[in-house]
């Protein structure tokens, strides 16, 4: 596999700041570009982030002399890179206009953000459920004008504390989830450092994030029809998502009803252990050996021991269980800040360079 030259758009966030880390080192992509805001633009990284990186983990040394540009400054920025990842921070009507000049100065763009999740010829992918929505690309660089140019999008993070298991239950066809998630606070660009009033603290109230949740799984299970991404109309997600002092990891308690019934827990359970996707298939090397890992003890997945299973990219279940109102109740956890953010993006970017489209 050759080796991709990649920019990251919005270097200094919280996400930005992540894709630096997992980038460092990485088998197929190498960092030549990092941009910002035009007021960090000409600051070395390490200069700009003076005070303000928030990861346990120090800043990689091969990008703490590397000067931050414009993050509008494309012409340059794209001269130098093969694509790039976007966590820029601005209102959604700016984002989108930023990534698609990108696009169609011939850059790829992967996204964090959600400002082009919606848009119909945009593919919004979780590699391991969805792979052929990347067909769309097609279609979308139509509509663009580009040779190779085009934005993909990967979704909101706290669908991948229960999404997966509904895609490995699919045979079964869940038509009703309730869902409520407990999501941690990096998921909001902050540590305790920063949020202190989150200590001992919940608030039960997230912008933006249950319509998330209750409509981009959808997306995801839905099909290419004329050229866009049609969404599923089931199953119908209702949830409530609620804010909790943890810095990583994203934890669902759900509720599943069925179309078709599985013989029994036990069947539910070996369906979530077997499931597997193209990453593990083609080997990506951001994806976890086995996407899935189901806990039988009662007490498990619990955030402190296991957030970071598969390098933070698998997501764990548990307390799988007959409910006496919905058909069956389980608990999901993923971490939101690798699987749910910058690291889905890179297993993204992964499937679409192993697959030709990057």
């Amino acid at each position: 596999m050759k080796k991709y030259n990649v920019g990251i758009l919005g270097a200094t966030g919280m996400v930005g700041q992540r894709f630096i880390q997992i980038l460092h080192n990485h088998a197929w992509f190498n960092i030549v570009e990092l941009a910002a805001s035009p007021n960090s633009a000409g600051k070395s990284y390490a200069e700009a982030m003076e005070g303000r990186w928030l990861l346990d983990e120090p800043i990689p040394e091969n990008v703490k002399n590397m000067k931050l540009k414009d993050v509008n400054n494309i012409k340059d920025i794209s001269g130098n890179v093969d694509f790039v990842f976007s966590a820029v921070n601005l209102p959604k009507d700016e984002i989108k206009k930023i990534e698609e000049a990108y696009a169609k100065n011939e850059t790829p763009v992967v996204s964090n953000n959600s400002a082009h999740r919606w848009t119909p010829d945009v593919p919004m992918i979780i590699p391991e459920i969805n792979p052929e929505h990347a067909e769309v690309i097609e279609f979308q660089k139509k509509r663009l004008g580009t040779s190779r140019g085009f934005i993909a999008v990967k979704p909101n993070c706290s669908i991948q504390s229960y999404t997966p298991a509904l895609a490995a239950w699919r045979e079964f066809e869940p038509y009703e989830v309730i869902a409520t998630t407990y999501q941690a606070i990096s998921g909001a660009g902050k540590n305790f450092d920063t949020w202190p009033e989150m200590k001992g603290n919940i608030i039960p109230f997230i912008s933006g994030e249950e319509e998330k949740s209750e409509k981009e799984p959808l997306r995801i299970f839905g099909h290419i029809e004329n050229g866009v991404i049609v969404p599923a109309n089931e199953p119908v997600i209702s949830s409530q998502c609620v804010r909790v002092p943890v810095l990583y990891g994203h934890t669902a308690a759900a509720f599943v009803k069925f179309r078709k019934q599985p013989e029994g827990v036990e069947q539910l359970i070996q369906k979530l252990r077997d499931f597997k996707g193209v990453p593990q298939e083609l080997k990506l090397p951001s994806a976890p050996e086995h996407f899935i890992k189901y806990f039988d003890e009662d007490n498990r997945p619990q955030v402190a021991l296991d957030v970071n299973y598969g390098g933070g990219m698998g997501v764990s279940f548990g307390r799988l269980r007959k409910d006496n109102i919905y058909d069956y109740k389980f608990v999901g956890l993923s971490h939101n800040t690798l699987r749910g953010a910058a690291g889905g993006a890179v297993e993204c970017a992964e499937l679409l360079a192993a697959r030709g489209y990057i």
